[in-house]
């Protein structure tokens, strides 16, 4: 009786933003600086993306207490709508939800984002909570595997995963880095919600792992500024995608008894469109083969962790083949695994 992905559910925010409003913005705040960046926006392969603020709302400077006050008002909301989208979906009733997992990077509140679900949505009082935070866009498949490796400890229980990424509330118009910058043209918000149980119809989750790379702990994070999180990422993730990528999946493949060519489908995180391009060489995929992950993107751009559970949903509206492998990366420098299988 291995854990099955019940049923998957995704949120976003009211507010859509094109790429040409963010690059308009983007040069009102940082004027000519921008030109050593080249065509950020045009290259980044996202039209659109949501928003729980308005657009102006970026061209104000905010501080750490409003920046927490709107995370925990947007997130709670999200939150709890893409939760009852995917109970009803999974064919059950809130009160039958036995563990919350709430996984975000993007805030932090204590109560904890599961704590507060509880209360809006009249969960029951035993319900066994897990928050994470700190996972990055690794977060969408690390958090789908600790809601299975729970559903495999408690047999029959009823799992939910809630991940909600409000990646526009960190942004800090006064930072000129090239991170910074680069963030404007890729990040998006959203939220989704997956129900994970051993009783459940839908595809196997049978196996999950990770693997963090030595000397990585500049290639992607946060730092931390008196008025929010400062983004740090690297401009060599493509190419370490390209390069590192496959060994480390080769091993994970191996210790599980799979070899790549038993793997049908891969469903990968698209952290912007040079990362999706380097994934495809990394995994001899032909190019435009990660076509949902495209798709996603070019909607809703790079939702940190809530992307990939995108990516996963439109998958699961088509029959999957035998076995599957989703993947994503995020500080660490980590990418994450998990394995899903059909009859």
């Amino acid at each position: 009786m291995p854990p099955r992905l019940a049923a998957i559910a995704t949120a976003a925010p009211p507010h859509t933003i094109t790429r040409t409003q963010v690059a308009a913005m983007a040069r009102q705040l940082f004027g000519d600086e921008l030109d050593r960046l080249g065509p950020i926006y045009a290259n980044a392969g996202i039209e659109q993306r949501r928003s729980c603020v308005p657009l102006d709302w970026y061209l104000r400077p905010h501080g750490w207490k409003e920046r927490s006050d709107l995370f925990m008002e947007h997130a709670l909301e999200l939150a709890a709508r893409a939760v009852e989208d995917c109970v009803a979906k999974a064919g059950l009733r809130l009160d039958q939800v036995d563990a919350v997992v709430a996984v975000s990077t993007t805030g932090m509140c204590t109560p904890s984002l599961d704590a507060l679900l509880m209360e809006r949505l009249k969960l029951r009082r035993d319900v066994t909570r897990l928050p994470i935070f700190g996972l990055g866009c690794a977060g969408g498949v690390l958090g789908l595997a600790r809601a299975a490796a729970l559903a495999k400890a408690m047999p029959g229980a009823n799992v939910v995963m809630v991940v909600v990424e409000l990646c526009g509330l960190t942004f800090r118009p006064g930072d000129r880095s090239a991170s910074n910058m680069v963030a404007t043209a890729l990040f998006g918000d959203g939220c989704a919600a997956a129900l994970v149980s051993t009783q459940a119809d839908g595809p196997a989750l049978t196996a999950w792992g990770e693997h963090t790379w030595p000397n990585s702990l500049d290639i992607m994070g946060w730092h931390i500024e008196d008025d929010g999180f400062g983004v740090q990422f690297s401009r060599d993730i493509p190419p370490l995608v390209a390069r590192h990528f496959r060994p480390a999946l080769d091993g994970w493949l191996a210790a599980n008894g799979l070899e790549h060519s038993q793997i049908d489908r891969f469903l990968c995180h698209p952290g912007g469109a040079k990362v999706v391009n380097a994934l495809e060489e990394a995994l001899t995929l032909a190019p435009g083969t990660l076509a949902l992950e495209r798709d996603v993107l070019r909607e809703y751009g790079n939702m940190s962790a809530a992307t990939l559970m995108f990516v996963l949903e439109r998958a699961l509206a088509g029959p999957l083949p035998r076995h599957s492998v989703a993947a994503a990366l995020g500080p660490g420098f980590t990418v994450g695994f998990l394995l899903l299988e059909t009859p």
